[in-house]
Parts: structure tokens; C-alpha cells; sequence
């Protein structure tokens, strides 16, 4: 059966793999000693679904720090799924992008941070398109070369709160879309967008072949697209967060540009972008 074989006469849904969000440390009352749960946020996942996209949680290949490979690899699962979408989450290390803590508070997840980048470049190397969420726009910028701010207020105190803890998916600002850009296009005579922020930490210096799609008034990035032949995007707000409130930029723009980047690779591998 080929990848996109029909199914009673239908087209077999896109795959669409979601990365993993790791706790290594469980709250007791979850009654899981020892052990590091993987799991994924409702809403992303049904911001996938709600296209007609089927989603799979991406576990990781991962046993006391070393990935294990006698099974399965990470290879075989972007054979089998159409597209990635990073999602949000715990802080990158420092470490991943050749720095060093400012804070312990900040040390962020490296076992996370190797696992997603290694998802990311199978993907890419296979043609697949890669969405970034929040985090997973700036593994995606960390992945190609680029560094990130530890923390807005300490490294850019100039700038706007990007994260409003007790408000969390309630806080919101506005972006500007730059013109002459992919987002642009999506986006057609729209300029400024209410967009919902949970983040303390964005993009410093940019990775190799990005360009920036959007940015907050403040000059944060806010929105990454890669120059090369594929189709890898990162937007640093929630769009999942943004379904139904007619304030808030439409998501849905995002997601039919992102799957049908999906179909076309599985059709034509490597004309995704």
C-alpha cells in the first residue's frame, strides 16, 4: 500500500506527527515514582484535527541518556508520518545553543532538546514539512545555527511582557506582519494581529537561512521561516490558543498552509516549501 493509498474510495488522512513534552519528575499525587511521562496539549493536537489531519504523539528513543536504536529509530517514524509540529513547552538548555545557565531556574531540557532537534533534521533530510510552536520555533532557530534570549526582562528589559503568569493563555499583544513574506500572503491586507503569549525566552540571534515573518512592537521575533527547499515554519505565539475569538489572528491560515505543504510532499517529496 502506497503512503497515500485511498481507503474506501478516500484519501487516507495526512500523519501528522507532534513532538513530546517530557516531566521527568511527576507530581506525587500522579502516582508515577521515578518514572518521566510524555505527553502532548490537547488544544495543539485538536488544532491539528480540526483540518481533517490525523495526530500522533512522537515519543522519544530514550534510556538512561542514550537513545536506543536495536528497535526502531527516529527514521522510521518520519517514513510513516506526513509532517512534524514542534510543540510548546519546558525552556531549551543553554547548553544546545553553546551557553550557559544565567539562572538555574533556566537550565532548561536538554534530553528534550537533542531529541527534537534529531526529529527535526530527519524530517527536513526526508522533505517533510516542521511547524514550530513556541518552544518549537525556537528549536528550530536553535537547530540552524541561531542562539536564544534566557529571559526578555533580564536580556531585553526595553521590551513588552511576553508572559503573564497568572493570566497564562489569556495574555495577549499585538505582531506585525512583515510584508513581502509567506506570512503576508496568508494574511492578505492584514498588518497588526492580537496574538496570545506565553513565553520568556525568543530568538537572539537568527539561524542559518531564516527569515523573519513577523515581529512584536518591541523588535522580539515573533514569527521564522526557513529559505531552503522545504516548508519549516516556527511562530513564537499560540495559535492553537486562537480558535473561535474573533480578536485574536485566525489560526486557521497557518494550519491549511502547513498541511497543504504536507500533501505535496507526500505526493512530491521535496517540493513541500
Amino acid at each position: 500500500m502506497t503512503p497515500a493509498a485511498a481507503i474506501d474510495g478516500e484519501p487516507r488522512p495526512l500523519r501528522i506527527g507532534l513532538s513530546a513534552r517530557l516531566l521527568h519528575n511527576p507530581p506525587a499525587e500522579l502516582n508515577f515514582p521515578g518514572k518521566t511521562l510524555q505527553y502532548l496539549e490537547q488544544s495543539i493536537a485538536h488544532w491539528v484535527m480540526a483540518h481533517g489531519a490525523l495526530a500522533f504523539m512522537v515519543p522519544t528513543i530514550e534510556s538512561g541518556g542514550g537513545v536506543q536504536r536495536r528497535a526502531i529509530s527516529v527514521r522510521s517514524y518520519g517514513r510513516e508520518l506526513d509532517a512534524l509540529v514542534l510543540q510548546g513547552g519546558a525552556d531549551l538548555a543553554p547548553e544546545s545553543y553553546g551557553a550557559r545557565p544565567l539562572d538555574p531556574a533556566w537550565a532548561g531540557d536538554r534530553i528534550r532538546d537533542r531529541y527534537e532537534v534529531e526529529l527535526f533534521w530527519e524530517f527536513v533530510i526526508q522533505g517533510k514539512p516542521v511547524l514550530g510552536i513556541c518552544r518549537g520555533c525556537q528549536l528550530i532557530n536553535v537547530a540552524l545555527g541561531g542562539t536564544l534570549y534566557q529571559d526578555i526582562p533580564t536580556c531585553r528589559p526595553d521590551a513588552a511582557r511576553h508572559l503573564e503568569p497568572r493570566l497564562y493563555d489569556n495574555h495577549r499583544h499585538e505582531v506585525i506582519v512583515l510584508p513581502a513574506t509567506r506570512l503576508a500572503d496568508l494574511y492578505p491586507g492584514r498588518r497588526h494581529g492580537q496574538v496570545i503569549s506565553i513565553h520568556h525566552q525568543a530568538i537572539e540571534r537568527l539561524g542559518n537561512d531564516l527569515l523573519v515573518e513577523a515581529q512584536s512592537g518591541d523588535g522580539i521575533i515573533e514569527a521564522i521561516r526557513w529559505k531552503g527547499a522545504g516548508y519549516v515554519a516556527g511562530f513564537q505565539w499560540h495559535p492553537e490558543f486562537h480558535r473561535g475569538d474573533p480578536e485574536l489572528l485566525d489560526s486557521t491560515p497557518i494550519m491549511l498552509d502547513f498541511l497543504a505543504a504536507a500533501r505535496r510532499a507526500r505526493h512530491d517529496p521535496g517540493t513541500a516549501g
